[in-house]
């Protein structure tokens, strides 16, 4: 089954370093996955990386990455063109759209090109849960702080708004973020929303949020209001995921 009501995870953070494995899903994806609520078959999670250009050579460790998690792994590309003829039916059909970090600019301005963001709005209000890091968590809302313009944080304020708030990742590790942030919320450019932490998470049901977790401790999030106050979030830390143990002879 798919999520009872429309769920979104927005994140700074999903995948991990992975051991013997080049990377490995982390906490924050695997809660991803549990909030599908699949039961009696492999839950199926899409990974998008148009905000990074659709680099293949990351493709390859997070199809083996799936595969130790026990989920069926696919992609959602656009470059040069979309990988799936049937692209509605593909969206559709996933359990989790995981979304990775990189230019959230260019990643809004090529789903509206092809109509993705209306096939993810579908899947939002059909159960699939819609997740990602950094820009994959930034997306989902009204607008919030990107870099996609340069390495000083700027905002944008044309997110796909299934999600009324304004978001901003990175907000304990890049030091241009957080005055960014505030700044823009005071001003009115963007609404009042929440900065997250390297390694945290927002969940929502529907449009509300209803909790912060995280995939280690002291990592948080922190809720900025219209005159650009912050107030610190307490975070639950999700349990760590083993993967399983190799052996050479």
């Amino acid at each position: 089954m798919t999520a009872q009501e429309p769920t979104i995870l927005a994140t700074c953070g999903g995948m991990v370093d992975g051991g013997w494995q080049d990377t490995a899903y982390g906490p924050l994806l695997h809660f991803a996955i549990e909030l599908a609520g699949v039961a009696g078959r492999t839950p199926r999670v899409a990974h998008v990386n148009t905000a990074g250009g659709d680099p293949r050579f990351v493709e390859g460790a997070e199809l083996e990455a799936a595969r130790a998690a026990g989920v069926e792994g696919s992609h959602i590309r656009l470059f040069p063109h979309p990988n799936h003829e049937r692209l509605a039916e593909h969206v559709l059909s996933r359990d989790v759209i995981w979304v990775s970090g990189g230019s959230v600019v260019n990643l809004l301005a090529l789903w509206r090109a092809h109509g993705l963001d209306d096939l993810l709005r579908q899947a939002w209000k059909a159960g699939v849960v819609l997740a990602g890091g950094s820009a994959g968590g930034l997306c989902w809302h009204s607008g919030g702080t990107t870099t996609s313009f340069g390495p000083d944080a700027q905002v944008v304020a044309d997110g796909l708004g299934l999600l009324p708030g304004s978001f901003s990742p990175h907000h304990d590790s890049q030091p241009t973020r957080r005055p960014a942030f505030r700044d823009a919320i005071a001003a009115g450019r963007i609404p009042p929303g929440y900065g997250v932490e390297e390694g945290a998470g927002l969940l929502y049901r529907g449009t509300a949020l209803v909790e912060v977790v995280a995939e280690r401790p002291g990592a948080g999030a922190w809720s900025v209001s219209a005159d650009g106050v912050e107030e610190r979030l307490p975070a639950r830390v999700l349990p760590a995921h083993v993967l399983p143990s190799l052996s050479l002879s």
